[in-house]
C-alpha cells in the first residue's frame, strides 16, 4: 500500500512538471516595433497579433532619449503616468504581458502623443 501511495505522489508530480512545462514552452517573445524597436508610432504594431498572459515583450531603444512607463486605460489615452507607475529605463527592457489589457507609453515630452504608446490585451 505505502509503495502504491508512492507512484500515485509520483505520478502526480510528473503530471504537474508536464504542465507548468508546456505553460511555458507556449509563452512568445515580442520586440516591440520590430526591427524599428520602441520608437514613434508604434501604436500600430500590435495589429493581427495574438498575445497571451505570460508572452514577453521586449523593448529596444535608446535610453538617453525614451523609456517605457505602464499604465492604466486612462495614462494611456492621455499620455500621463499615474502617481506609482512602473518606469522602465534599460533599453532593453523585457516585461512580461499580463492577462487582459497592457498599456504602456513613453513619457518623454511629446512622445506618447506623437504615437510612442501601444495596447495589447493578453488572453
Amino acid at each position: 500500500m505505502v509503495q502504491g501511495r508512492g507512484s500515485a505522489m509520483a505520478a502526480t508530480v510528473l503530471v504537474c512538471f508536464l504542465l507548468l512545462h508546456f505553460e511555458l514552452a507556449q509563452a512568445a517573445t515580442y520586440t516591440v516595433g520590430g526591427t524599428s524597436g520602441w520608437t514613434f508610432n508604434t501604436a500600430g504594431w500590435p495589429k493581427g497579433k495574438s498575445f497571451k498572459a505570460g508572452d514577453t515583450l521586449v523593448f529596444n531603444y535608446n535610453p538617453s532619449i525614451h523609456n517605457v512607463v505602464v499604465v492604466n486605460r486612462a495614462g494611456y489615452n492621455s499620455c500621463s503616468a499615474p502617481k506609482g507607475a512602473k518606469v522602465y529605463q534599460s533599453g532593453k527592457d523585457q516585461i512580461k504581458l499580463a492577462k487582459g489589457q497592457n498599456f504602456f507609453i513613453c513619457n518623454y515630452i511629446g512622445h506618447c502623443e506623437a504615437g510612442m504608446k501601444i495596447a495589447v490585451t493578453a488572453a
